[in-house]
């Protein structure tokens, strides 16, 4: 659920063996180029495939995707989601993607999945919610045909959702723990959600009395609930969570109310979820709509640590080279939504006004 302003924070965090980050002098600060995305709807999420191949999508049903590392973007529209915002992309290949939509009418046919296999150039609508009360926040994959999506509770109840051929999604409603009351999730990057190896998945909660994270070791068969230290009220809780391998993992949240501008705060497990400890604050201010780790899940790069995190509009970006220990700002860097990584030399932040940066560590 995200009915507010939205703030983005970026934490990159990175380890050296077992050098602290005063002993590693100086610190490089990453490079920033900005990008061309072909554009000026505002990105509210992005998903590089790899260094060459990245979608991002958002506001007035848009897309845009790559396929030379950023050189060239070419956005497009997708038929009938003209009034839309894609608040979550899946990249698989230069041809295959999916988008999930949110609408601003208040009708709840607006939350819809979309699937291309020929690059954009045609889409298909896979799922398009019938439910008054659901409000669809995130999806997530483990391969091109196996996903899960999100959705805040509805009478106590997740009617998330689940794909096991890359084209139906049925309800797993009946896996979920049971809802807290008011509990919900954020719309904010497409990173509520995010899925680890080919069974393992993490959900961040808020609105409701404890933030939480939902955690399945089965592929979304059964889940289990576990509380966090992270800030919550009703518009306050976890917006990202990102897990570098099965144990090591970090969230980020804070509060959208802006009489609380230092609410951001991160946490970090070391037990696959089910205890978190929180980290030193980030030097920014809103709540953190995202969080990425440098390394794509799998590639070497991002099971040693190192994660980026970023607020939206004027709230800041960091990065941690240690998971929160010591924070560094990205000076001059705000408006941006959401960062991912395909490497530590190629990653993405996407934002206002179609705006996009490549970040490189």
């Amino acid at each position: 659920m995200l009915k507010y302003s939205l703030a983005v924070l970026i934490i990159a965090t990175f380890a050296f063996a077992s050098l602290s980050a005063q002993q590693l002098s100086p610190i490089h600060q990453p490079t920033l180029t900005p990008q061309n995305s072909g554009t000026s709807e505002g990105l509210i999420a992005v998903s590089p495939v790899n260094p060459q191949v990245v979608w991002a999508s958002g506001r007035g049903g848009t897309f845009t995707v790559t396929t030379d590392g950023g050189q060239t973007w070419n956005a497009g529209v997708v038929p009938g989601a003209e009034a839309l915002q894609f608040r979550d992309v899946q990249g698989f290949s230069a041809s295959v993607a999916y988008l999930m939509s949110i609408g601003t009418s208040g009708d709840p046919t607006d939350f819809r999945i979309y699937k291309t296999v020929d690059g954009g150039a045609t889409w298909t609508e896979q799922f398009v919610n019938q439910n008054p009360n659901a409000f669809y926040d995130c999806f997530a994959f483990w391969t091109p045909m196996r996903g899960i999506a999100h959705s805040d509770s509805v009478n106590g109840v997740f009617p998330d959702l689940r794909t096991t051929d890359g084209t139906n999604w049925l309800d797993i409603s009946g896996n979920m723990p049971p809802a807290l009351p008011g509990e919900f999730s954020f719309a904010a990057s497409g990173t509520c959600v995010t899925t680890q190896g080919g069974q393992n998945a993490w959900i961040g909660t808020g609105g409701a009395s404890v933030a939480r994270i939902l955690a399945t070791r089965d592929g979304g068969d059964t889940w289990n609930a576990y509380d966090t230290p992270l800030v919550v009220g009703p518009s306050a809780g976890i917006f990202t969570v990102a897990f570098r391998n099965p144990w090591n993992g970090i969230a980020g949240g804070g509060d959208l109310d802006p009489n609380d501008p230092n609410s951001a705060d991160t946490a970090i497990s070391s037990d696959g979820g089910v205890t978190w400890t929180l980290t030193n604050p980030p030097p920014v201010t809103g709540a953190i709509f995202g969080l990425s780790y440098v390394g794509q899940k799998g590639d070497g790069g991002g099971n040693d640590g190192r994660s980026v995190v970023i607020t939206a509009n004027d709230g800041g970006a960091a990065w941690t080279p240690d998971e929160g220990t010591t924070w560094y700002t990205l000076p001059g860097v705000s408006g941006f939504w959401a960062v991912a990584f395909a490497s530590p030399k190629a990653g993405w932040l996407v934002g206002t006004d179609g705006r996009i940066l490549k970040i490189s560590f």
